[in-house]
């Protein structure tokens, strides 16, 4: 096989490599970043119920204000009974008087249940904290893990990135450029084998002739279809020899 198709088809290889680390990073990052994703919403949970806490405690707040002036006007319409003249106005102060009562129920009845949706808010926001505590104290220990694996990816990574620097040194590159220019589209099919006559890239046959040259080797073939560089795996090439 031709020297620089060796090396193209090798580059491919440690290309592949190297990609695949991606999603092992992605994959060990995941569970940290889910558990401090859950800490982050739990945190956002929290400090909606705190704003619906204080709202509610300002309605609470206006309703015992409220019934602090019902007790006064009641009291202040109490003293007033002692100094009425006419039925008229004896009528009119009764009248004054219901409606005031009729308020003070209310406003007591509107109280408790503020009460209890604040309680029960409260009760809610501590259950997540609570939970939250836990999250984070979970955090360290998976950090931990995933730093741990993301060390041991890296040196890996680091080793290919080795392996690849010396095969791009001892390259032709005009041949780099070329592969260069077609891994920008193909990515990682920029070297595909050659099965039953197809590129392994884009599933077509080839012609007779360009199959030919695939088994010789002795120049870098591309597909004509979609412009893969190809080759012929061992096994391929054995049962065409």
């Amino acid at each position: 096989m031709n020297k620089h198709l060796e090396q193209l088809i090798d580059l491919s290889i440690v290309d592949k490599e190297i990609d695949a680390f991606e999603p092992q990073i992605e994959e060990a990052n995941h569970k940290y970043e889910a558990i401090l994703a859950t800490k982050e919403g739990l945190a956002e949970e929290i400090a909606t119920l705190e704003e619906e806490i204080k709202a509610e405690e300002l309605k609470k707040q206006k309703n015992e204000l409220h019934l602090a002036e019902l007790s006064a006007k009641l009291e202040e319409n109490s003293k007033k009974s002692a100094e009425i003249k006419t039925e008229r106005e004896m009528k009119s102060l009764q009248l004054e008087e219901e409606i005031a009562k009729e308020q003070v129920t209310f406003a007591n009845e509107e109280i408790e249940r503020l009460e209890k949706v604040i309680d029960n808010k409260k009760d809610k926001s501590a259950a997540l904290q609570t939970k939250m505590d836990e999250l984070e104290g979970s955090l360290a220990s998976v950090k931990e893990e995933v730093d741990a694996k993301l060390a041991e990816i890296d040196k890996e990574r680091q080793e290919v990135f080795s392996k690849k620097e010396k095969l791009v040194a001892g390259m032709n590159q005009k041949g780099l450029s070329f592969y260069q220019k077609i891994r920008r589209w193909a990515k990682n099919t920029t070297a595909v084998p050659v099965k039953n006559q197809a590129c392994m890239g884009c599933f077509m046959v080839i012609s007779d002739k360009v199959y030919a040259d695939v088994i010789k080797g002795e120049e870098i073939t591309t597909c004509p279809h979609c412009g893969r560089i190809l080759y012929l795996e061992k096994e391929e090439a054995a049962h065409e020899a």
